[in-house]
């Protein structure tokens, strides 16, 4: 059974440790119900191209849970 997790959470941002079939959608939902965002827009995902990634990928996989991505979201 594949259930999503927060990794961590920091001021502005938190990543999250999900199912690679999940969407941006349900990823947002997700988080938004765990530790919710608190500003207008609420958490939005950190997208390839962004500099914050530093060129990793926006879903990496996780090295423990098959199945599984990390994924970064910002405030």
């Amino acid at each position: 059974m594949k259930w999503a997790i927060v990794t961590s959470v920091g001021l502005l941002d938190m990543q999250v440790c999900v199912p690679v079939e999940w969407t941006d959608e349900q990823i947002l939902a997700f988080a938004e119900g765990q530790q919710p965002c608190g500003t207008r827009n609420g958490w939005s995902v950190r997208k390839e191209g962004d500099t914050l990634l530093q060129g990793a990928p926006e879903r990496q996989p996780c090295a423990e849970r098959a199945g599984m991505v990390h994924v970064m979201l910002d405030a």
